[in-house]
């Protein structure tokens, strides 16, 4: 006989007080929204920064001698699976079953449940629970749904530090600019013997100015040997 057929009866007997109803009247988890969820949409780029964020949050805070960082291995394993496998980018629904996380991520669905409570404890992860509600034999039913999750943002993260921006590119002016390099004219004027004046001129003249002064130079030093 079920529980609920006892308590009937025993509200029929004198002498017995009705039993309090410690069963649920449908399944579902405290807190369910039959409502529909709007998930937002995250774009694939943005979606991969995030999972490297997480990636760099657990080894940064890495401790000697424990076995992965804040977020742990098998949190990023799942974040892995929700962000790679099941993400739907344009849309941005992200829904999967305990079953099928914990078959993507090589884990089993007591672990996964750990997994998901780790990332949103460090707000990198949240959730909202779903139901369906419908009619069956003319009795109103609720049925549990799979979670509706969202991949938060890394300024939401808790513990996370940004790494540090990389620096700007410097003026032509600073350091590390090649410094200007003098024409060939400028460079001949340097030299005081002719020959030399001449060697410069034919090396590095890129004028026809330069070129010409070159080749008088030249004719020249030849007419006066």
């Amino acid at each position: 006989m079920s529980g609920v057929s006892l308590s009937r009866l025993l509200l029929a007997l004198p002498g017995f007080t009705a039993l309090s109803q410690t069963y649920a009247p449908w399944p579902v988890w405290s807190g369910s929204v039959a409502k529909p969820v709007r998930f937002a949409p995250l774009a694939k780029k943005a979606a991969i920064k995030l999972w490297h964020r997480a990636r760099d949050f657990d080894r940064g805070s890495h401790e000697p001698g424990r076995h992965g960082g804040a977020v742990g291995p098998t949190a990023l394993s799942v974040l892995h699976a929700l962000i790679f496998d099941f993400l739907n980018h344009r849309t941005g629904r992200l829904d999967p079953s305990y079953a099928a996380i914990a078959a993507k991520a090589g884990v089993c669905v007591r672990t996964v449940a750990t997994a998901l409570q780790r990332l949103r404890e460090l707000g990198i992860l949240n959730w909202v629970r779903r139901c369906a509600e419908s009619w069956r034999d003319g009795h109103f039913v609720l049925e549990q749904e799979t979670n509706a999750y969202a991949v938060l943002p890394e300024s939401q993260w808790r513990g996370y530090r940004p790494p540090p921006e990389p620096p700007a590119a410097p003026w032509p002016d600073t350091w590390g600019a090649t410094p200007p390099t003098a024409s060939a004219l400028a460079q001949a004027a340097l030299e005081g013997d002719p020959a030399a004046k001449a060697q410069v001129l034919a090396g590095n003249a890129m004028t026809p100015l330069e070129r010409a002064l070159a080749s008088f130079q030249r004719s020249i030093l030849a007419r006066d040997s």
